[in-house]
């Protein structure tokens, strides 16, 4: 696996996504504000929007934040209005790394970002450097336990014109074209399938390998830019083996 889903699984299993809790909001109401900029304040006619909203309250964020970020993104609350801007550039070893960002100041955020590629061996490129290797797709995470049946969770998705299926001992993952992501969410969830995450990523369409010490010098590379606050997501296309997340996770 790699990019975005496997970065993240590091990420949880060093115990990131649970010690900040505050950089979790900040990034989850940009995506609200994003949203409702996008496509109106109502979660009824918006789905990005409703995504975010569900994602907020299942990190617990109260319903005042909540309301606030749409305030913000459809121009209520006055507050400075929120852009969205993708980042490209190359991670040592040549690999493509992709940022997007949330930001109301591009040159604070490029200076940020820039910073963070120079400092970890990488080089900030031009718009379109590197986004052609990727595709946009839709990505969900379903929740395993103990009743479910990989087998017959492919079999709903695929019937709901999913794209692949990815069977993990904790998740298991459905990619989508990202105009489907929304009906096919919708499918699986009417089946009681307990869905953490449904979300646009950027697939790689030809994957790299690194020897350990590169692979872990890129990894840091994303660590420092997702921390960043104005960073929503970070994709590469390293492909990153179970033993390397492992041990890099292990690092703490």
């Amino acid at each position: 696996m790699s990019g975005h889903t496997k970065w993240h699984e590091i990420r949880r299993k060093k115990g990131v996504l649970d010690q900040r809790r505050g950089q979790r909001w900040t990034k989850i109401a940009r995506d609200i504000t994003i949203a409702a900029r996008e496509g109106g304040g109502s979660p009824d006619m918006n789905f990005r929007l409703r995504l975010a909203i569900e994602k907020a309250k299942a990190d617990n964020m109260p319903a005042d934040n909540i309301q606030r970020a749409i305030d913000r993104g459809t121009g209520v609350s006055g507050e400075a209005a929120l852009e969205e801007v993708t980042y490209e550039g190359y991670g040592p070893g040549g690999i493509a790394v992709i940022v997007d960002a949330a930001t109301d100041n591009r040159n604070r955020t490029v200076s940020e970002i820039r910073t963070a590629f120079n400092k970890n061996g990488g080089t900030l490129g031009e718009g379109g450097s590197v986004g052609w290797m990727f595709d946009i797709k839709g990505l969900i995470n379903i929740d395993r336990t103990e009743k479910t049946d990989p087998d017959e969770v492919t079999l709903l998705a695929i019937d709901a014109d999913a794209d692949d299926v990815i069977i993990n001992d904790d998740t298991i993952i459905v990619y989508t074209e990202f105009s489907k992501l929304a009906a096919v969410r919708d499918a699986l969830n009417e089946q009681g399938l307990k869905i953490s995450t449904a979300e646009k990523t950027m697939l790689a369409k030809t994957i790299m390998e690194a020897d350990e010490a590169t692979t872990f010098q890129i990894l840091r590379l994303m660590e420092r830019l997702e921390d960043l606050d104005d960073v929503q997501k970070v994709y590469s296309n390293l492909e990153i083996s179970d033993e390397l997340a492992e041990k890099y996770a292990e690092q703490g």
